[in-house]
């Protein structure tokens, strides 16, 4: 067998290979974009997502305070601008400066262009798992995707340019790209 130990520190980067995300919120007229790789799907009815987003995060305060947030998919097209929103408006005030923002109708909360899918969501505040686990659930109210990429409820990748490939983030600026899809049941109906 080529089984080999992994160091307990590097362990998370054995799962952190789903999409990354962009997460976005707005309170009192401050806006900000933080790239996040600790997303996920929790719920289905209602839909429910989870993300991890820690203490120092300048997006975590516009959270808590407005109530909301929006996640982004976004693909490879993007990948500079996925490292550039993962370093702290703190540290980076003009950060924004050039990110294409847009304003989904009904909602007051930016969302990156060009991804391939987003989700607003509405803050379950868990006052527990937020301060001792960094931990926040959102309920999904709105999604949207780019039907070049997402039809009849189902990715589709396979005829996608690669630009056009959503995102993996490992670590130290490595990216891996969504590969090659294969459906083991032939005929399926893709409205499953």
């Amino acid at each position: 067998m080529s089984i080999q130990a992994v160091e307990l520190i590097k362990a998370y980067r054995l799962l952190n290979i789903g999409a990354t995300t962009l997460i976005s919120a707005k309170h009192d007229g401050v806006e900000n974009v933080m790239a996040a790789a600790w997303v996920g799907a929790l719920d289905y009815q209602p839909p429910k997502v989870t993300a991890v987003i820690d203490k120092i995060a300048y997006t975590r305060p516009l959270i808590e305070k407005s109530g909301c947030f929006a996640i982004q998919i976004p693909v490879a097209a993007q990948a500079e601008l996925v490292l550039a929103m993962g370093e702290s408006r703190h540290d980076h005030p003009d950060k924004l400066a050039n990110v294409p923002l847009f304003y989904p109708p009904g909602f007051d909360i930016p969302l990156v262009q060009g991804c391939a899918a987003w989700l607003v969501c509405r803050l379950i505040n868990e006052p527990h798992n937020q301060q001792a686990h960094d931990l926040f659930i959102g309920e999904v109210v709105a999604a949207w995707a780019d039907e070049r990429i997402f039809k009849h409820g189902h990715w589709q990748f396979d005829n996608a340019p690669d630009e056009w490939r959503t995102l993996h983030y490992v670590a130290g600026g490595q990216f891996y790209a969504i590969g090659k899809g294969f459906n083991l049941k032939q005929g399926s109906n893709v409205d499953d």
